[in-house]
């Protein structure tokens, strides 16, 4: 199923380019020997899996530097990330990370920001179990005009004061306080003093 036909306002498609795993032990006692690969799907869908191809000399350290195409729903909370490997005896995991997707959508940076992540790997029992390095950002990301393109973008209403009092020597009317903070001991608060 090609990932591109699945997107829709509902999801959202990811790039995931896999980089490497480093220390990745079989059994927590050796390093992986080879055949190591990564599967990637979003939350716990299984129709969605996306795989890269297996490093055959890598052992514990492979490198795939593979670019997956991942189609995210929009209410997910995490991206599963799975190092596998083959050996005699068939296919075994090697860890799993649970991404959370607030790691890399939303905050203060537009969606279609380049974000590089390391985790953690653990094993079926919880143990560390290795390292993944990859990279993931929204390839259909809203256009800039409509995404948050800093701090102050993510407040969109606008200042507003309440009127005070401003007592009878003003007429009675109203007016707004503004004011700067100043600290004990920062370099403005020790400025200040010295010039009055």
């Amino acid at each position: 199923m090609n990932p591109l036909s699945l997107s829709s306002s509902s999801s959202r498609l990811l790039e995931v380019t896999v980089i490497s795993g480093e220390n990745l032990l079989d059994n927590r006692k050796q390093p992986v020997k080879k055949n190591a690969f990564v599967n990637i799907k979003s939350e716990s869908y299984s129709c969605n899996l996306q795989t890269t191809k297996m490093d055959k000399e890598g052992g514990g350290f492979p490198k795939w530097n593979e670019k997956l195409i991942v189609d995210l729903p929009m209410h997910a909370r995490h991206l599963t990330v799975e190092v596998q490997c083959k050996n005699s005896s068939g296919i075994k995991t090697v860890g799993i990370a649970k991404v959370p997707t607030t790691d890399f959508i939303g905050g203060i940076l537009p969606e279609d920001y380049l974000h590089f992540l390391s985790y953690r790997l653990r094993n079926e029992k919880g143990e560390k179990n290795g390292i993944i390095n990859f990279s993931v950002r929204v390839k259909n990301a809203a256009p800039p005009s409509q995404s948050a393109a800093g701090c102050a973008a993510a407040y969109t209403q606008q200042w507003t004061a309440a009127p005070i009092d401003m007592g009878s020597s003003y007429n009675g009317s109203c007016g707004v306080v503004t004011g700067v903070p100043v600290y004990p001991g920062s370099f403005l608060g020790n400025s200040m003093e010295k010039r009055f």
